[in-house]
């Protein structure tokens, strides 16, 4: 069964700076480089009201939609989330493409079945991102639901539509 094995916070100091890299990507306009695998995410401080910036992996794309689903490794306190959660509207970079998006939390129940079909597809990756996130699992599809439901929160992010678009 899933279990938190060790409470983590975003990281600090060495490992911060080595983990906002790729978000210079982006600033330098290399952000293609990158490919379509992750997406830098620009959202609103939910104190500050200044845009912010992380880059985050990209769990699924829907084409058809047009929306992006990201997680939160580090559960619903990350800042990312909580400054999404204030205000959703957020701007998308993602393969050399940028849209507006309007962000949208997921259900406990949705995260969890994200977080199953997820790990069915990059079992290893998975089991890796649940050990620097600080949870435990036994490798089942019902133990990756619990960690989406529980500790994991899922985020669909929809393209807005622009004129002209």
């Amino acid at each position: 069964m899933a279990h938190r094995f060790k409470d983590v916070s975003s990281p600090s100091g060495l490992l911060r700076l080595a983990a906002r890299a790729p978000v210079h990507l982006y600033r330098w306009r290399l952000g293609w480089l990158l490919g379509t695998r992750v997406l830098l995410l620009t959202h609103t401080g939910r104190v500050s009201g200044k845009p912010r910036q992380v880059v985050l992996e990209v769990v699924a794309h829907d084409a058809q939609a047009d929306a992006y689903l990201v997680a939160s490794g580090f559960g619903g306190c990350a800042q990312w989330y909580r400054n999404i959660e204030r205000t959703p509207l957020v701007t998308v970079d993602v393969g050399g493409r940028c849209v507006s998006a309007l962000a949208k939390p997921l259900s406990p129940e949705e995260s969890g079945r994200a977080m199953a079909r997820y790990a069915a597809r990059h079992p290893r990756t998975a089991r890796k991102l649940m050990r620097i996130c600080g949870i435990e699992v036994d490798g089942t599809v019902e133990d990756y639901y619990l960690v989406g439901r529980d500790y994991v929160p899922f985020v669909r992010l929809n393209a807005v539509p622009t004129l002209g678009r």
